[in-house]
């Protein structure tokens, strides 16, 4: 595993090329040399450019910060097999970023929508020690799991039984030069505003790069034999502390997947838990509101 160091170490967010596990990862680093060490992993169909408002919040709060655009995403490598999206192998790509980056420093682990999915996985193998879990939008996996077995969530998740069909999401969402990507933001959106044609051409402009659509909806295809599997072993519990973010507009989750499923609760998941929600604001929380998520972590990780 190495890194491309560039020739003059600036303090400003600089995005370089990070090798890790036979592929390349695009990384925004930001706050190099600061005592603490946070890495952040976005969603779908974002990229780490949805993390432009936490960035220097956390930089200031004395994180240095490894944001990848994951795998898949932006110029970062595009391995071609769905089983190359699998969770065991985004694991272990925060692992060797931990690897390279930390250097001894407590890691805290920061992520949304598949990033939160990533993180949770991450925190239950434990590759890694971690000092905090921070998750947003995206429940425990066995909440999750559990969820999945309701025709209510079932009706919200269509889009992961629609992404198991080959090509024709693709072809969907790339259509009339990637509009879909903006119905998404602002469809789902309770704030708009926030996602003006300027921002959306970020997240559009990632999905036309080629081969990137379908390495990002591999993610689901690689996904779903998990998901499905609700009678699976039971996860170890999670000793760090966790906090959840969770905007209570969203359409694609539901609010009661904070509180648990058919028994399972977070108190039996997590042995430090906190929750807090945001009222009035959708799935794409940080990016609608990024002061209240920032003052949130900040007040958290404080105390933690």
């Amino acid at each position: 595993m190495t890194i491309k160091k560039p020739k003059k170490i600036s303090p400003e967010p600089q995005s370089q090329t990070v090798a890790v596990n036979d592929i390349e990862l695009e990384v925004i680093i930001a706050g190099r040399g600061n005592p603490k060490f946070a890495i952040l992993l976005h969603g779908f169909p974002e990229t780490n450019y949805s993390w432009r408002e936490q960035i220097p919040y956390l930089v200031e709060m004395g994180y240095e910060i490894y944001a990848p655009n994951m795998r898949g995403y932006g110029q970062s490598s595009k391995p071609p097999l769905i089983s190359d999206y699998d969770i065991g192998h985004l694991t272990d790509d925060v692992a060797a970023l931990i690897d390279i980056g930390a250097q001894g420093r407590e890691v805290t682990l920061v992520g949304h929508d598949w990033g939160a999915a990533v993180a949770w996985a991450f925190a239950i193998q434990r590759k890694r020690q971690l000092k905090h879990l921070i998750v947003m939008n995206v429940p425990h996996p066995s909440i999750m799991r559990a969820g999945l077995k309701t025709w209510a969530q079932m009706k919200k998740s269509w889009y992961i039984f629609f992404f198991q069909l080959p090509k024709i999401p693709e072809w969907r969402i790339l259509k009339d030069n990637a509009i879909a990507i903006t119905k998404v933001f602002r469809g789902a959106a309770v704030d708009k505003s926030k996602f003006p044609d300027e921002v959306c051409k970020v997240y559009r402009d990632n999905a036309l790069i080629p081969g990137a659509m379908t390495a990002m909806i591999n993610y689901y295809r690689a996904a779903l034999s998990g998901l499905r599997g609700a009678n699976g072993p039971k996860l170890p519990k999670i000793e760090i502390p966790v906090l959840m973010i969770w905007g209570e507009a969203d359409k694609a989750l539901g609010i009661e997947l904070t509180q648990g499923y058919e028994g399972v609760r977070y108190s039996d998941l997590v042995e430090d838990f906190t929750l807090k929600t945001l009222p009035n604001v959708s799935h794409w929380v940080q990016q609608e509101a990024p002061d209240a998520v920032n003052a949130i972590m900040g007040e958290w990780l404080k105390l933690k």
